[in-house]
């Protein structure tokens, strides 16, 4: 990506505030008790093309990344990884070269906080908060922006004690309807959750095997028609849209990571016949397999 396209923030329709590092450290110094993690920066970028940032000695925050429309991008130390809608990702206080950007086709609309404090490292590690996790898929939950919204009206009528201390006890809350989704869920969307959270795992432990919307469905001992309609009330996708969408995922993965032929990454992801394969990855993702190879070294 072209260093004259590439943008920090000034997104129209977004919302940003950076808290004054001043105003942050007398308000933590006179209230340890209360701010064992405290947000540093907030915001939301819509539609956010040519988002991008770069920083190669790491970041003193944690960094929360919730993408709700399209897809981004991002490299940890030496490990690449792409963000799609419903999808988030939490990357730990580190000093390892971070970079992440938006899709320039299909840019991501995020919601974002940086948060630290003097729990960070103990953070992180009860909770295993690691750099190279890789993004984690969220069953969208509206009190997750509701929650964000409210974080961002408090710190948007000042900083005050009152309002400092009420967002910072609204990061919590919002930190685990990330960590712990299935606990913020709705009595209504217990079985959908589940039902997805179920279906996902599955389909990752099989990306080499064929499986159909039959196949799900009766191991959930759903008709098709009521575990498609969970499914994509849940995802935004067909069953088995979402299944191709993560053999691809899986398929930039293995030709960014190594030399293999495309012919043998269509046979690990279950294609018997590679022309095929290089339909659907074209189809998917705008380029066939062997542009992408090239494409992808070239950025990370």
């Amino acid at each position: 990506m072209s260093s004259s396209f590439r943008r920090r923030d000034g997104f129209d329709g977004e919302k940003l505030i950076s808290l004054p590092p001043g105003i942050l450290r007398d308000v933590v110094h006179k209230n340890p008790a209360l701010f064992h993690l405290y947000i540093t920066h907030i915001g939301y970028f819509p539609k956010a093309l040519f988002h991008y940032r770069e920083r190669r000695k790491g970041c003193e925050d944690n960094i929360l990344i919730y993408c709700v429309q399209g897809k981004g991008h991002y490299v940890i130390a030496d490990k690449k990884f792409e963000v799609t809608a419903n999808q988030y990702i939490m990357l730990p206080a580190t000093d390892q070269y971070i970079r992440y950007w938006a899709d320039h086709e299909d840019p991501w609309t995020i919601y974002w906080i940086h948060f630290t404090g003097s729990a960070i490292d103990h953070f992180n590690e009860t909770l295993q908060i690691l750099p190279q996790k890789g993004p984690v898929n969220l069953i969208f939950n509206e009190k997750v922006p509701d929650t964000w919204h409210r974080i961002y009206q408090s710190l948007e009528m000042g900083y005050s004690l009152e309002n400092l201390a009420n967002a910072t006890m609204c990061l919590q809350y919002f930190m685990a309807m990330f960590l712990f989704p299935e606990k913020h869920l709705a009595a209504e969307h217990t079985e959908k959750a589940d039902v997805i959270t179920d279906t996902i795992t599955h389909m990752r432990l099989h990306l080499d095997k064929k499986l159909s919307v039959e196949d799900m469905a009766n191991k959930h001992q759903l008709s098709c028609s009521h575990f498609s309609m969970l499914f994509r009330k849940g995802t935004g996708m067909a069953p088995v849209d979402y299944f191709i969408h993560l053999k691809m995922q899986k398929a930039c993965q293995l030709i960014y990571a190594n030399e293999a032929k495309i012919k043998e990454i269509a046979l690990h992801l279950g294609y018997d016949d590679p022309f095929y394969f290089s339909r659907v990855f074209k189809k998917n993702m705008g380029q066939s397999p062997e542009q992408y190879r090239l494409t992808a070294r070239k950025v990370g």
